[in-house]
């Protein structure tokens, strides 16, 4: 299966820019199973979306459902989406037909940032098959969280998508390897580059496999990172070393009791 990371320097609030953008480096990349944008790639992280911007994401999780369908592969990206008087910061992955494969809402918010103060949680974990790999859906702050990433035999690999600022840029890095090894998956780490909101964001886009060995590293420009990997080379690696089997017992949640 091969994924294209698209790193990108998200305009403003300019969701037409931003389109354009993309298209512009989907058109340059090698053709993909899957391919995946930074978090709010439309919008920048934007913690106090206006009616308009609402509105504009609707128009671009249309070019996203427009793409699958032209491209026959699915997109990955975040929207900042509203939904019976809530708002939500919305990963829609769309479909090769054209709908929607899947959608997870950010379930840690990153109050640091004031995100809380207008969006609203998720509650669930999504995991969405696609070329016959399992992929859990996770953005941005969700990283510093690993019991709500922990795997529990339902995943192979695990899309985190981020707008995660250059001033804390090394603890990215450090953790998205860490959720590979303690995974035992792979973990590709989308992240935007340039300025947004006066915030310098650095990029780093990058792959660990299930070792957690960095099969693919972006530096701070734009661009797409093109990255192959194999499900059944992650199954081989669990049965020869199953380290999950030896993993604690404990519950996520009150669901979990049920």
């Amino acid at each position: 299966m091969k994924v294209q990371l698209l790193q990108l320097d998200i305009a403003w609030r300019d969701v037409d820019a931003n389109i354009q953008r993309v298209e512009q480096m989907i058109s340059s990349a090698e053709p993909a199973d899957l391919y995946v944008l930074p978090e709010m790639w439309a919008t920048g992280f934007d913690v106090s979306p206006s009616a308009d911007t609402l509105a504009q994401a609707q128009a671009a999780l249309t070019w996203m459902r427009d793409t699958s369908r032209r491209l026959q592969s699915p997109i990955a990206g975040t929207l900042p989406w509203a939904e019976d008087g809530k708002i939500y910061n919305r990963l829609f992955v769309t479909s090769p037909q054209g709908e929607i494969l899947a959608q997870y809402d950010k379930r840690h918010l990153f109050a640091y940032g004031g995100e809380d103060q207008v969006y609203s949680a998720g509650a669930e974990r999504v995991v969405v098959t696609i070329c016959g790999v399992r992929f859990l859906l996770q953005t941005c702050y969700d990283l510093r969280f690993p019991v709500f990433s922990r795997c529990r035999g339902d995943y192979d690999a695990i899309l985190y998508l981020a707008n995660w600022p250059a001033s804390r840029i090394s603890a990215w890095t450090a953790l998205l390897c860490a959720r590979a090894i303690e995974n035992q998956c792979y973990v590709f780490g989308v992240n935007r580059t340039g300025i947004g909101d006066n915030i310098s964001y650095c990029g780093a886009s990058v792959a660990f496999d299930e070792r957690g060995k960095a099969v693919g590293q972006m530096d701070d420009k734009p661009g797409a990172l093109p990255v192959e990997f194999d499900v059944e080379k992650i199954a081989a690696f669990r049965r020869k070393f199953p380290a999950w089997a030896d993993a604690d017992d404990f519950l996520l949640s009150e669901k979990d009791k049920k």
